[in-house]
């Protein structure tokens, strides 16, 4: 009964390093995601530390590719030494993903806060020009989330850019993309987004950092079995000398 125990966690635990593996590029991906997304909102959120979360994570997925690999050929060669490192190191990685969890929450919650200080600078800012930097972002916010305005069409009036335009319309960026021929203009309301901007982007940016959350708290579990499965084939090994190895052969490290 023990011997099977001990066979099953050996088998689980190179099981998971090859999950490790897979998660390295997943946490990866998802690091690098919140990085393209936040170029694309940086205008409307400040605060670069929120970042912080995003580059552990990055970094976590790094180390985690070489935990899959010290993890395999410790298991596969019933190293003593390595299966310590390999459990130590798991248990600074989930340590470090917790960390990112609290962070992950606590930006979440400034993220509200953040929007509502900056938004309506970057729509004075705007001129409607492609070399801009705000008018870049403010056109592609409301293409991409269908909104128009800070919390409708009608903020667009009290910027500097309608007053100077002189127009009485608003960016096309506000177009509904079914209608044809729309100019923007305020005498046809129907033609424009209903819904204000800024609520979509605290919306966005939480669902960004939730990801963030959910990804280290995934692998923070799978972590948690493999710290596991580590120390039952140390305690197994240390307590048994007819202990069977995964893999036989002629040398024991």
């Amino acid at each position: 009964m023990g011997q099977c125990g001990i066979t099953s966690s050996k088998t689980v635990l190179v099981f998971l390093n090859l999950i490790f593996w897979a998660a390295a590029g997943i946490l990866c991906y998802i690091g690098a995601y919140v990085f393209i997304t936040y170029d694309d909102y940086d205008h409307f959120f400040e605060d670069v530390y929120t970042l912080i979360p995003a580059v552990i994570i990055i970094a976590v997925g790094t180390l985690l590719f070489i935990i899959g690999l010290i993890g395999c050929c410790a298991t596969i060669r019933e190293s003593s030494c390595g299966l310590a490192t390999f459990a130590a190191i798991l248990w600074l990685v989930f340590v470090t993903e917790c960390v990112v969890v609290v962070l992950g929450y606590i930006y979440r919650a400034k993220v509200e806060d953040e929007v509502n200080h900056s938004i309506q600078k970057v729509y004075n800012e705007y001129n409607g020009t492609n070399t801009d930097a705000p008018s870049r972002a403010i056109d592609y916010v409301q293409r991409q989330l269908h909104c128009c305005g800070i919390h409708n069409y009608s903020d667009w009036k009290n910027t500097r850019w309608f007053k100077e335009s002189k127009n009485n319309s608003v960016p096309v960026s506000c177009c509904q993309p079914n209608i044809s021929n729309c100019s923007g203009t305020l005498s046809r309301p129907s033609d424009l987004y209903q819904e204000g901007c800024e609520a979509l982007v605290v919306k966005k940016l939480k669902e960004i950092m939730m990801y963030v959350i959910w990804a280290a708290l995934t692998f923070a579990s799978i972590q948690m079995l493999g710290m596991l499965c580590a120390c039952v084939v140390l305690c197994r090994r240390s307590h048994d000398p007819a202990y069977e190895l995964l893999v036989t052969t002629n040398s024991y490290a």
